[in-house]
């Protein structure tokens, strides 16, 4: 798949005329998926270059001027998840001020008729663009006529009876419900990076951990214990992991901290993934090193406990 960040750049590359998908695809959920299979399918039958057309950075958060809201997603585990889905070029641009001002016509025509060639759009029945976000679908169906694409407008997913959005995936993570994200989205909640140095205080009363930094521009779990999976190059091991600021041993900021089951080896500095599949606890300040030990123990024997019914 080929990545634009900029639209200048797109003219240079010869990409033919285009279905587009449109939309911000944050967390790539359920509701994305169908939205881009239809996109691809529509190329498919059409002969024509599944794009898709989303920001590097959430418009909202441009427009107040501050982080109101939070990524689900790293830039590269949004592009992975969408190439898995059969796009052939991701153009994720800076939504910056420029854009923010087009008006809604001005979009259409500067982007998806000037740029992308574009024959057929796909959207969300809730797509918005344009200044202040006046396009809705219906104005880009009438621009499509205008300017010779058709328009195919998708309904909302819905899961358990309601509506797959981003924003209800966010509520599921800061909930820690990390054991409904995949009835949403058809993955596991993950996070990933390099294993950093720690203060090796679970080391010190028999739990030594991996450490990994929490990015704040993220979505992140409630503070608490979770059972989890950790992927250390190819290989998957059992694990549990605290997420939250260690209470019980001072103050801190909030981090990552995953006891990895029957391991013992040097993984500093090493890339790890590590998936969230159920939350134990939420995390509690207790009143000695001690009653933590033990109750980290009686996590570890839960964990457990349930592998072997998984597995």
């Amino acid at each position: 798949m080929k990545v634009f960040m900029y639209l200048d750049d797109i003219p240079d590359f010869n990409i033919g005329n285009t279905a587009v998908a449109l939309g911000n695809f944050d967390g790539v959920h359920k509701g994305h998926t169908e939205l881009i299979q239809n996109c691809v399918r529509i190329a498919k039958e059409q002969g024509l270059t599944p794009v898709v057309f989303t920001f590097l950075n959430h418009p909202n958060n441009v427009m107040a001027g501050k982080t109101v809201v939070k990524n689900i997603m790293t830039v590269q585990e949004k592009t992975e998840a969408i190439e898995a889905l059969g796009i052939e070029i991701m153009v994720n641009t800076i939504f910056n001020e420029s854009i923010m001002k087009s008006m809604p016509e001005d979009f259409v025509k500067t982007i998806l008729v000037d740029t992308l060639h574009c024959k057929e759009a796909v959207c969300g029945f809730n797509y918005s663009f344009g200044y202040k976000a006046l396009g809705h679908p219906e104005d880009l169906w009438e621009y499509g006529q205008k300017y010779g694409f058709e328009v195919n407008v998708v309904d909302d997913v819905r899961v358990n009876g309601v509506t797959v959005s981003s924003t209800l995936i966010r509520k599921l993570i800061s909930e820690g419900r990390l054991d409904e994200y995949p009835e949403y989205t058809g993955r596991l909640y993950s996070i990933e990076g390099k294993v950093l140095y720690g203060q090796q205080l679970g080391r010190t009363i028999g739990f030594p951990t991996v450490n990994l930094s929490l990015s704040e521009d993220g979505a992140l779990p409630r503070n608490g214990v979770y059972i989890t999976r950790t992927y250390i190059n190819n290989e998957v091991f059992n694990s549990i992991t605290n997420v939250g600021n260690k209470p019980s041993v001072g103050k801190f900021g909030k981090n990552a901290e995953t006891h990895i089951f029957d391991f013992d080896r040097d993984v500093y500095g090493k890339n790890i993934k590590v998936e969230f599949l159920k939350m134990l606890r939420e995390e509690i300040k207790f009143p000695s090193i001690e009653v933590l030990s033990a109750e980290i123990q009686r996590n570890c024997i839960q964990a457990r406990e349930y592998f072997k019914h998984k597995d």
